[in-house]
């Protein structure tokens, strides 16, 4: 068959030598006309790559929701690769022919070499058996390898797109390739090959050029689909480890999964994302333990979550250990009659219903008091089946949203909220055993930590209004501020260096509330702490109105002014940044007028949070029902 393909390039081969007069520039110029004659098979090849880049949104997004399983993602993608007409062996088939005309070239080279023709010599020479000068073609070869590789990466429209770890690959075969032919070959072949690499530059360009990437290919869609991915796998970055190291808590991961499973009949599952989360189910958790004899299995992403140690006193809880990437799976092979979170975005994000299970019911457990429309997605909600409700609030936008949306009627239940059901009594037994009110007024500043808080825009002006009038002002930064601005914070305290702590105090230690239940008059810009500390002291806020956290952008849509920003007149004073100057005037006046705001802030609180002082009650009710429910539906 060589023999055959030899025939067909010697046809070619000789006009050129006759047309240069010269083998090396006869061979240039046959890669040159080899290269012209399959453009058209190199078209193909360009728009079969460009036809990968199309798809690799829906990819991206495939992996974001079945990510960890590789099964169902490989299934999906191949049948994507079918409908779109993507053939993943194409671009094999330039270098496939390449390879075949290299080896029609052997006899060539050797007709040439074998007709002693002055200055051929050195066309024939192979590198492993001639040595001398020859090891410069294996050379040049890998270098030829490393110039196309450096271009294609920037200019081919998948390899471009393809991950470092691909285009490592890609291009390390690549001269590896080069440097083999160039070591066991003919020189004159090794020069076509060094030839047929670096016009695969220019081919490439002008692909580019009939062809254009651009054209076809959403690019933003595609930075969106890689930034939801990247997102994903940035879950526990804090496990990262090198190579070489085994990560301590792969094998607790591995037994706590598998003694998930080996449970047959759960009845209730409670998933945390973090020890924090379990204040939020305390209360109902505390319920079921107390009126059944229910199991509660309880999932976290956290190592460390306090409800290890509790499991220790409480038999009846179980508690697993399977971290975040770990949990997309188990959420998909999920078997349980009830399933209760705080997680928003259910099915949306990277956290999927059960596949296993169809009759499972979702319980979402609200972590905050305010609206359902605002700081959330458009869908954080739409895949529960039942919404514990704090206030009536919630009830409204859900329903709203249900009509405008047209989504199927979810079970939305009175529940209240334990949370701050246990701070309120918290904050009665604090003022009970006080031995009175503060011995001079504490003014605290509790901001959020996002872009343009009140610390970064106008905390200057703020604390020029408030210092020098007999107060105490406290600072209490969000930690994620502390995290992530170290240098604003500590530039921030060091711009009051000179003012004591019984006038100005910068706290440090998060661990206690103190601060928060004995202080008189609580400033901030969108900190939920606001809630907390009004329905539980019944004390006025100051909210500064810097620019709004909003995960909505339809949140108009729906027609309901949400109470994050219709709360902040009434159970307090909104303030522009710019206004920040005159805030200590109105603290002076609110600390005059205390039960006035009380009575106010109560009347507020009572017609905003149902069930107040029974919210793990009838939470934990309602979750006892459903698992009865279940029980006696199958």
């Amino acid at each position: 068959m060589f023999s055959a393909i030899a025939s067909v390039l010697q046809i070619i081969v000789e006009p050129c030598y006759k047309l240069t007069g010269n083998w090396w520039l006869a061979i240039l110029l046959f890669t040159l006309i080899t290269k012209v004659i399959l453009f058209p098979m190199s078209l193909w090849v360009q728009w079969n790559s460009i036809k990968m880049v199309q798809i690799m949104p829906e990819i991206n997004r495939l992996k974001v929701k079945y990510f960890g399983d590789r099964e169902t993602i490989g299934e999906r993608q191949n049948q994507m690769n079918k409908e779109k007409g993507y053939h993943p062996l194409l671009s094999l088939v330039p270098l496939i022919i390449q390879i075949i005309i290299l080896f029609g070239l052997v006899d060539v080279i050797h007709s040439i070499t074998d007709s002693g023709t002055p200055g051929t010599e050195f066309l024939g020479m192979v590198p492993i058996e001639d040595g001398g000068l020859s090891w410069i073609m294996p050379l040049l070869a890998g270098l030829s390898a490393v110039a196309m590789g450096f271009a294609q990466n920037r200019i081919n429209p998948l390899q471009r797109e393809q991950s470092r770890a691909e285009k490592n690959m890609t291009n390390g075969l690549s001269i590896a390739l080069s440097l083999v032919l160039g070591i066991f070959v003919a020189a004159g072949m090794a020069f076509y090959w060094i030839c047929s690499n670096l016009s695969a530059i220019a081919i490439q360009a002008l692909a580019n050029v009939c062809i254009p990437p651009k054209k076809y290919i959403d690019y933003a869609d595609l930075e969106a689909s890689r930034a939801e991915l990247a997102e994903l796998e940035s879950l526990e970055s804090d496990r990262k480890k090198k190579w070489y190291q085994r990560d301590p808590l792969s094998k607790r991961e591995k037994t706590d999964y598998k003694r998930f499973f080996n449970v047959v009949g759960k009845h209730i599952v409670f998933y945390s994302e973090g020890s924090g989360f379990y204040k939020y189910f305390k209360g109902a958790i505390e319920y079921l333990l107390s009126h059944s004899d229910v199991i509660v299995h309880y999932v976290t992403n956290d190592p460390n979550d306090q409800i290890f140690a509790l499991a220790e006193q409480e038999p009846r809880i179980r508690p697993y250990y399977i971290g975040a990437k770990r949990a997309i799976t188990l959420m998909m092979k999920m078997d349980a009659d009830v399933v209760v979170t705080t997680l928003e975005d259910l099915e949306t994000f990277y956290l999927k219903r059960s596949y296993v299970r169809k009759d499972i019911e979702y319980v979402f457990m609200f972590h905050h008091m305010m609206s359902c429309h605002l700081t959330p997605t458009r869908t954080a909600y739409d895949h529960y089946d039942t919404l514990l409700c704090i206030g009536p609030h919630q009830v409204a936008e859900v329903r709203r949203a249900e009509e405008l949306y047209n989504l199927p009627a979810k079970n939305l239940v009175e529940a209240g909220y334990d949370l701050i059901d246990e701070e309120i009594a918290s904050y009665d037994k604090l003022a009970a055993s006080s031995s009175g009110p503060n011995e001079k007024p504490v003014v605290l500043i509790a901001p959020s930590w996002q872009d343009g808080n009140l610390l970064d825009s106008c905390f200057d002006d703020l604390a020029s209004s408030l210092l020098d009038r007999g107060w105490r002002v406290i600072v209490r930064p969000h930690p994620e501020y502390t995290k992530r601005f170290r240098a604003r914070w500590e530039a921030l305290q060091a711009r009051y260096t000179d003012r004591s702590e019984d006038e100005l105090y910068f706290e440090h230690d998060f661990s206690s509330n103190a601060t928060i239940w004995t202080s008189d008059i609580l400033i901030t810009d969108w900190s939920s702490v606001a809630c907390e500390f009004s329905f539980s002291t019944l004390k006025p806020c100051i909210f500064i109105d810097t620019p709004m956290k909003v995960g909505n952008p339809d949140w108009k849509d729906l027609g309901i002014e949400p109470t994050d920003i219709s709360l902040r007149n009434q159970i307090g004073v909104s303030f522009a940044p710019e206004r920040a100057s005159e805030i200590g005037q109105t603290v002076a006046s609110m600390l005059s007028s205390t039960e006035d705001w009380h009575d106010t802030i109560k009347g507020v609180r009572d017609g905003f949070i149902f069930n107040i002082g029974r919210g793990a009650e009838v939470s934990g009710e309602y979750l006892l029902q459903a698992i009865l429910r279940h029980q006696s539906d199958r």
